[in-house]
This record gives structure tokens, C-alpha cells and sequence, in this order.
């Protein structure tokens, strides 16, 4: 398809409708007419200006011409620096790097600079794709649609030969195999396709720690003692042999058993002794991970820690410089967290939110340590060659820790200690929080301003590109004091509020930091991020009068950009403490300083470099009515993205409202209903006849529950419900919390039990169906609904079809229902139903909590296919779902799940969550994408911000 040499690489381009505007946007305009926006809207959705974020358009045949034009128009302006990001590979990091591709593109959008999207599935095969299915939420799901959304090359030179008519410079972002090993790089260089980052044979030597230990030791450094295992007969007297040297009971020695090239992560686990040791390192072979295998001694005593590298040298002259590297402390509290004995910073710790890790940015330790892992880490990157950037993993060990090392060994002995280089990613993660985007902000720079300058660093290599030396220019001003009025002069101003305490807390913390990023690329808006404390208990929903008395309680703490890059609401809320602490201050400032001097050394002689666009700011305090009362002085629209709790039960909406302060999403009575499940159903009843039904519900309190015998419990709901199968939920609280399914009275025993131990989660299996973690909420709550359980036959995606598409699906259709989750978006009474999307599973296979947790869960089909539900049936369940969305008196937008009934359309609720999921990969995304023209996702939140700015006006 030869559309697919521009369309797949640019945005799609969009007039500008104000005359008097410096620029034309690299946008295109919503269709905004058939939500029923208004003129001054629509106007405005296309002339407001978007920086370092573009909008290219899902299908490529249909932008073609008008591609084609625009570029044209913008070369005579100055040169357009055209970026291939190539993700996908075929390691377990295949997620993480779609994840990576989605920040990269996001972020470097411009005018200046246009990106084409290219995908390596895991059997090597080069793909051109959309950047829109770049936002496909699963591996899984970027597959299944591949055939249907992309153009395959039949080989590497056909590869090779569209990028170099359609890319100037290829950004490569697959982590692990053939994305750090050097082969895609390999493939680079066969063809002369210039690319950011270090070359092949460099990355061969650094990604296999093996070697790269080796290497390391010739060149001085002190390297932690390790032997290779191969899976072979000589393994065992090798390994003996080792374990004698190093002093390790041959029983119970504890050692790191990992991969030696699959990456930081993957595979990495710990074994006792040398048993032990020999069976996990011949797994991880088994298994096909990696044919060789490192086993090290642990590190006892010790603490993590990473650097990133960033080269600022010029022409062939390197010139690395560290940026403030982070400790990584492991917590463990609890009985259970004593008793796990994989005490290290593994794939799950990395990637997941999780309570037992902790980053310190820059790192604790004595600034003398901190300023010779800078060293040591800059002088590592030189030797080996590497080149643009890297991130370097490690360790810090006291001098009370003895490691075993070489008497040539000078790198890394110190008077308080030692330093270990343990690990070398020539590609490090770039996902929305990571360690890159992490320490880059905390030295200035934002993260379109970091990845444009790893870009324009990479093309001064080629003499052909180095002239392209402008392509900073289309970065965000510098970021005002959000808490300084004369700062606000000219812009509208934004509080994006998210955290809070339900178990849904995390999901909000990732809602929240991707609207702030996608709101910072307009030009006319001034976007503060904004923590709800965390209480120290759980705010329940029960009664939401006394929510609103106890919601004047809460704390909101104002973040600088650096502080919202954490994974956690609790590592928000620590790092918020450490951060006005007046040492730990001072300790920060001085050394960012010293980053910011060593960068400005290599940057003097960047024309590009145009300067650091993140303040060096500190969080601040405040009570949840002093915020209110800010927002209410600069007359700031909040965009609510807490999940559950006094974000979604119409608490927080009603403190906004009483001060005239607009927000996002439904008022206060819509919420409230929609929190609660039952008064949902009750609201909804009447439209039976009109194809809207709702489902039987029996409440019972908890201390019923507890009181009386579980058989009889069963037999009265089951009798009632005139069901065999059960799903019981909390009648007030977030869409996924405590729900379960019951098939027995026994499962409903284990549930009941499980709310008098106050039990936080339900482990996978306890019940007597196939099931995953359970969360649950705390304290338990006083209601619990329970409901028939509705089946549905399953709809499933088979990856091993004989056929030659790869993929099909499999639907017996028997029941005719099938669950659907729909976004609805506009004006009160004019709600717009989004494409439904139907979310199906592999067959075979059980999504890993790494997949489910970032990027959603299975493949979405968005909309349904034709083969599963006709046309007509599609538009009257659209039809119903706007008819629930203005009966319930929404507005903004919510999200509505429910089942439809495949031959008729009628829909079948099951809730309304007025504050939906917003992380990256989310449902609505993809619906958003689905309109037409598609709505990227800077458009479609920018849309919801202006629904509210419009709604609410300020009261004296």
C-alpha cells in the first residue's frame, strides 16, 4: 500500500481558522458537531495551538493528499526531521515497549518533527503501522489487529527501503532481544539507516552481563562475583567450585540467579545454595529465556540504584554526563512481605504499582558517593562505546558489606564503601513514569524536551541531519509557578486532582499523570497536577453527608512536575514529605545544580539546545478548602480523575460546586445515583419497555452476613434471584472492587470470611471458578449487593488458527448477549455514545498481571464486528446507551457497562462510573479513536475540559 510511505508517518494537517494565530497546528478537528458542542467550541478545538503533541490519523489511504500538502507547506518554513520509532520484539518486554512508543510519540509530535510508527512482531516481521494502534492496550490486542491495520514487509531491504525513502532517523524503542542485543541496530547499519542510540557490536557487549561483567573488570571497574551456567555436565562442578571460592554454603547459599541477555528483569529470581541454584538457572534455559545463565552473589546490605546517561558531547567527541541517579529501597511490612524470599528489585516491582518499593531521587546516600556513581557511571558509558543514552543499574554497598573483588580493581572503591555496575540498558524504558522521564525532570527538563534532545544528539552523527538543528523550537515555554497569580495572566487555568484512598487509588494516580501530560500540550492552558492525601483509613461511601464533613479534612498537595513521575499515591505522598524536608531540599538543589553546570558544558555548542523547561519548584500543602479556595481565585476548571470514594460519590463535586468552581464529569445527584448501584437500577426502571432493562438485585448488610449460616444465606438469594450462580458487590464503590462471582455456597463462605478478616485482596483461585486477585475494599462495607450472574458465551481470539490470517474469532452465539463497556460524552441531555467495545481473551492463554495491569486486560474490539452484531442492532444499543446516559442526567463523560443483546440492541445495565479509567491505553481511547475523523487523546481530554469550562459559571 503505498499510502502507507507518508501515511503512516505524519500528521494529518488541519488549516488554521485564525488568521492571526503564529502557527497552524498539526492537528486535525474532532467531529464535534454530533456531540453537540457549540460554535464557540468547535472554533476553538481548532485553532487552539498543541506543542510536541500530534495527531496523526488512523487510516492512511484517506490522509494521503492532504498529508502530502501539509508537509510541503511546512518545509518551506524550515526543515521537518522525519522519526521512525520502531517498537514491538520478540521479548517479554514487548508490552513495556508499546508502552515506550506511546510516551515517545506523544511527546515529540510536532511541527518541526513528524513521526512514522513501526512494529517488530515476535517472529521478526516489520510492520508500517498507525500511531493510532500504537494505543491498542495489550500485546495481544496489537496483534489480533495487525492484519487488518498495518502493512507487512516481506523482508529486512523492503524494510530497509521505506525507511530510507519515508524516515531520516530511526528511533529505536524495543527493550530486551533484538531491540538492546544489537540486531535491530545491525539491521540498521546493513541498510545505512541512521538511528539514536549505540551501535551493534557495542550493544552486544554491553546487553550480555556476562560479557559485559568481563569487560568491565579489564577496564577496572569492581564487578560483582559471578559463573556462567550453559546447561551443560561441566555446569555443576563449576558452580561448586564457585560457591567454595566465594565462600557460599553449598546448602543454603542465597545467590541471583538471571538471564544473561534478557534484559534488567526479566527472569531475574533468587535461589539458596547450589541445588537450588542449578534448578532455577536450568529453567530459566528450559523455558527458552536464555541459553546462558548468571549466577552472582547477593548483595546483602546494600541499596540500588540506577543512573541515566546523557550524551551531550559534539560530533565524534563523547561527552557523557549522569543525571541525578535514584535509590531503589525494597519495603517489606507484614508477616507476608518477611516471608517472600525474592527480596529484589524484579520485573513486577519495576512495572507495577506496588507498596513495597520506594525511589529517592537523588539517592540518600553521602553526596562524595553520589558524585562517584556519576563518575564511575560516565566513564563506563565511554569505554564501552556507548553512544546518545543509557541507564545504568547498580549498587552501593557500605564498607561493612565485604564484596570479593580483583586488587587491580579501581572503580568504585570509595572511603565510605563500594560501587557495583551491575547492569547496562542501552535502551531504557520510556514509559510515562519512568526512571528517564524521573531524573530528566528533576534537573529541568520536561519530556518532550529530554527525547528531542536524545533525537537532535543522534542526528549530529550524520552530516545530512545535523543541519536540522531547529527542531527544538516547538518546545512547551517554560512552566510557570502554577501558585503565583501574575503567573496565570493570559491562560486558563487547570487543577487535575487525582489519588485519594480506595483501592482504586493507583489506577487514578496513572488517570491523573496522563491527562496533566496530554493537557500540557496546549499552549492557552496552565495544567496544575494535584495529590488527595491519602487518610489513614478507607472513606467510605456509606453515607455521603458525613463524607462531605470528613472530606473538609483532606489534604491536597500542589506537585512540581518531577514529584508526579512515581508509581504509587503513597510514593507521591512520601516523596511530597522528603521533598520540604530543609536538608534533603538543600541536599537536591546543590546537586542539581552540579547536573545542570556538567550538562550546560556539552549543550554550549547545541544551537538546537534552546534551554531547561521544568522550574525547580516544591510541593505544597494544602487543606482541601484552601485548594478549593485557589481554584476558585484563579478560576481554574478542575478535571476530577479520582477514582471511587469522595471523587465519584458526588462529595468532591459538591465542595467544587459550592464554591462555583467548574469540574469535569457529572454534578453532584448524578454521582451519588450512579455510586450507588441499586438507586442506579431504580432510576433506570421505567425505560423497560424501551429496550433499557435493568437486573435483579437482593441487598443484604454485612453483619447479616456474618450472623447468619451461609446455606441458608445461599438458598434464600439463590431462591429470590431464581439463579444457580451469583455476583455479589459493594452497593457503594469503585467499578471493579470486591466483585466476584459465587458458584457455590462455599464460594460465598470464602468471600464472607474474607470480609471479617478485613482481608485487602482475595488470592487468585480461592474461589471454586477459575478467577484472578480480588481486590477488596477497607474497611469492608456495610451493604453488599448481590445479583443473578448473567452468561454470556465467551468470545475468543485464537492465535493458532490454520488458516493463513493467524487470527479469527470463535462465538457460538448461543446466549445472544454479549458484555459491551461504552464511553458517553457531551451536554447534559445531548450525550454522545461512543462505538462500544467488547473486550475478548485469547484462547489458551491467561493474561499475566504485568499485561492486564498496563495496558487493560484482552483485545477490545471497537467497535464490534459486523459477524458478532448487525449495524442496526449497534445503532439502537447506541441509541439506548444515550437514552441511560440523559435519563440519569449525565454530562461530560462516563462510562456505562452493560450487556447488549445482539439481534434487538437492548441493553442490559450493569453500572455507570462517572469517573472512568483515563490511563494511557484505556477503553476510551480507543472508542475516542474510533469516531470519525478519530479524536487522539490531547483532543479528546482537552474536549472534556472545555465541556466543563463551559458548563459552570464562577459565584461571587
Amino acid at each position: 500500500m503505498a499510502s502507507f510511505a507518508l501515511g503512516s508517518a505524519l500528521t494529518l494537517l488541519r488549516a488554521n481558522q485564525n488568521d492571526a494565530a503564529p502557527h497552524k497546528p498539526l492537528i486535525f478537528t474532532p467531529n464535534l458537531n454530533s456531540l453537540g458542542f457549540n460554535h464557540s467550541l468547535r472554533t476553538h478545538a481548532s485553532s487552539t495551538r498543541c506543542r510536541s503533541v500530534g495527531a496523526p490519523r488512523a487510516a492512511a489511504e484517506a490522509v494521503e493528499d492532504v498529508i502530502v500538502e501539509g508537509v510541503e507547506e511546512v518545509k518551506e518554513k524550515g526543515r521537518v526531521l522525519r522519526v521512525g520509532v520502531v517498537c514491538g520484539g520478540p521479548s517479554a518486554e514487548r508490552g513495556i515497549s508499546l508502552n515506550s512508543a506511546r510516551s515517545v510519540i506523544d511527546h515529540i509530535q510536532g511541527e518541526d518533527l513528524h513521526v512514522s510508527c513501526y512494529y517488530i512482531d515476535s517472529e521478526l516481521n516489520a510492520f508500517a503501522i498507525s500511531p493510532a494502534q500504537v494505543y491498542s492496550n495489550t500485546p495481544a490486542d496489537f496483534d489480533f489487529k495487525l492484519e487488518s491495520l498495518a502493512q507487512g514487509f516481506k523482508s529486512w531491504s523492503d524494510f530497509a527501503d521505506h525507511l530510507a525513502v519515508n524516515v531520516d532517523i530511526v528511533f529505536p524503542v524495543i527493550h530486551g532481544q533484538f531491540g538492546e542485543d544489537g540486531g535491530i541496530q545491525e539491521v540498521l547499519e546493513r541498510y545505512n539507516i541512521p538511528f539514536v542510540g549505540t551501535g551493534s557490536n557495542e550493544c552486544r557487549q554491553a546487553f550480555d552481563k556476562y560479557n559485559a561483567s568481563l569487560e568491565l573488570s579489564r577496564h577496572g571497574f569492581v564487578t560483582v562475583p559471578s559463573c556462567l551456567v550453559e546447561g551443560s555436565e561441566a555446569d555443576e562442578p563449576e558452580l561448586s567450585e564457585w560457591f567454595a571460592k566465594n565462600q557460599l554454603d553449598p546448602n543454603s547459599g542465597k545467590v541471583v540467579v538471571k538471564p544473561a541477555r534478557a534484559g534488567s528483569s526479566i527472569g531475574v529470581t533468587v535461589a539458596y545454595g547450589l541445588a537450588d541454584s542449578l534448578v532455577k538457572a536450568n529453567a530459566i534455559i528450559t523455558e527458552g529465556i536464555d541459553s546462558k545463565v548468571l549466577v552472582e552473589i547477593f548483595l546483602e546490605g546494600g541499596s540500588e540504584f540506577t543512573a541515566i546517561v546523557l550524551d551531550v558531547g559534539y560530533g565524534t567527541d563523547s561527552h557523557p554526563v549522569v543525571l541525578l541517579p535514584t535509590e531503589v529501597e525494597l519495603q517489606f511490612l507484614g508477616s507476608v512481605d518477611v516471608r517472600e524470599k525474592d527480596a529484589i528489585f524484579n520485573y513486577r516491582r519495576k512495572y507495577l504499582p506496588t507498596q513495597q518499593v520506594a525511589y529517592h531521587t537523588p539517592p540518600r546516600f553521602p553526596i562524595d558517593v553520589i558524585e562517584n556513581i556519576r563518575d564511575g557511571a560516565s566513564q563506563l558509558f565511554k569505554r564501552l562505546g556507548l553512544r546518545d543514552f543509557a541507564r545504568i543499574d547498580g549498587w552501593f554497598l557500605p564498607n561493612s558489606v565485604h564484596v570479593p573483588s580483583s586488587p587491580d580493581s579501581k572503580f568504585g572503591r570509595t572511603e565510605m564503601g563500594t560501587i557495583l555496575y551491575t547492569d547496562i540498558n542501552l535502551i531504557s524504558g520510556m514509559e510515562q513514569t519512568s526512571f528517564l522521564f524521573q531524573q530528566a525532570s528533576k534537573v529541568g527538563f520536561s519530556h518532550a524536551n529530554i527525547l528531542r534532545s536524545i533525537i537532535n544528539h543522534a542526528c549530529l552523527r550524520f552530516p545530512h541531519l545535523a543541519s536540522c538543528d531547529d527542531v527544538s523550537s516547538d518546545l512547551p515555554r517554560t512552566l510557570k509557578s502554577p501558585l503565583l497569580k501574575d503567573d496565570w495572566e493570559g491562560t486558563q487555568k487547570v487543577f487535575v486532582i487525582f489519588g485519594g484512598d480506595t483501592s482504586e487509588r493507583q489506577v487514578s494516580l496513572m488517570s491523573g499523570t496522563n491527562v496533566w501530560l496530554n493537557l500540557q500540550a496546549f499552549d492557552d492552558l496552565e495544567v496544575l497536577p494535584c495529590l488527595l492525601a491519602p487518610t489513614n483509613g478507607y472513606s467510605s461511601s456509606n453515607d455521603v453527608d458525613k463524607n462531605e464533613v470528613d472530606a473538609t479534612s483532606r489534604t491536597v498537595w500542589s506537585l512540581p512536575y518531577s514529584l508526579v513521575l512515581r508509581h504509587t499515591t503513597e510514593e507521591v505522598l512520601a516523596a511530597c514529605v522528603e521533598a520540604i524536608e530543609p536538608d534533603r531540599a538543600a541536599l537536591t538543589s546543590q546537586l542539581r545544580n552540579r547536573v545542570i553546570n556538567d550538562l550546560m558544558e556539552g549543550f554550549k555548542k547545541h544551537s538546537w539546545f534552546t534551554g531547561f523547561d521544568i522550574n525547580d519548584e516544591l510541593p505544597v500543602k494544602f487543606s482541601i478548602e484552601e485548594w478549593i479556595k485557589l481554584a476558585k481565585e484563579v478560576k481554574a476548571t478542575v478535571f476530577i480523575a479520582v477514582h471511587g470514594g469522595i471523587g465519584e460519590d458526588g462529595t468532591l463535586q459538591s465542595l467544587l460546586e459550592a464554591e462555583g468552581v467548574p469540574h469535569t464529569g457529572p454534578g453532584v445527584l448524578a454521582s451519588k445515583i450512579c455510586m450507588d448501584k441499586v438507586a442506579t437500577s431504580v432510576s433506570l426502571k421505567h425505560l423497560s419497555d424501551l429496550g433499557v432493562l435493568t437486573i435483579n438485585k437482593d441487598v443484604r448488610r454485612r453483619d447479616e452476613l456474618l450472623s447468619t449460616p451461609i446455606p441458608n444465606v445461599w438458598h434464600e438469594l439463590t431462591s429470590k434471584l431464581q439463579c444457580e450462580t451469583l455476583c455479589v458487590k459493594p452497593a457503594r464503590d469503585g467499578c471493579s472492587t470486591g466483585v466476584a462471582r459465587l458458584c457455590c455456597d462455599g464460594d460465598l463462605s470464602v468471600y464472607v470470611k474474607a470480609l471479617e478478616d478485613c482481608l485487602l485482596r482475595i488470592p487468585p483461585n480461592s474461589l471454586s471458578k477459575e478467577h484472578g486477585m480480588i481486590e477488596m475494599p477497607n474497611p469492608p462495607p456495610e451493604l453488599l449487593i448481590f445479583e443473578p450472574f448473567i452468561e454470556t458465551d465467551d468470545i475468543i481470539v485464537s492465535s493458532k488458527s490454520m488458516n493463513e490470517n493467524g487470527h479469527h474469532l470463535m462465538w457460538k452465539g448461543q446466549s445472544r448477549w454479549v458484555e459491551i463497556t461504552v464511553g458517553v460524552i457531551g451536554k447534559q441531555g445531548l450525550m454522545h455514545s461512543l462505538s462500544p467495545s467488547i473486550t475478548v481473551k485469547e484462547s489458551g492463554d491467561i493474561l499475566s498481571l504485568e499485561e492486564k495491569f498496563q495496558g487493560g486486560t484482552g483485545i477490545n474490539l471497537t467497535p464490534p464486528p459486523s459477524s458478532i452484531i448487525s449495524h442496526e442492532a449497534l445503532q439502537k444499543c447506541k441509541q439506548n446507551i444515550e437514552m441511560i446516559a440523559n435519563t440519569l442526567e449525565l454530562e461530560g463523560f462516563s462510562r456505562i457497562d452493560a450487556f447488549v443483546n445482539v439481534d434487538s440492541g437492548e441493553v442490559l445495565v450493569i453500572e455507570v462510573n462517572t469517573v472512568p479509567g483515563m490511563t494511557p491505553s484505556t477503553v476510551l481511547i480507543h472508542q475516542a479513536l474510533a469516531e470519525e475523523p478519530p479524536m487522539y487523546p490531547h483532543q479528546f481530554f482537552r474536549t472534556l475540559l472545555d465541556l466543563a469550562s463551559e458548563r459552570t459559571i464562577y459565584i461571587s
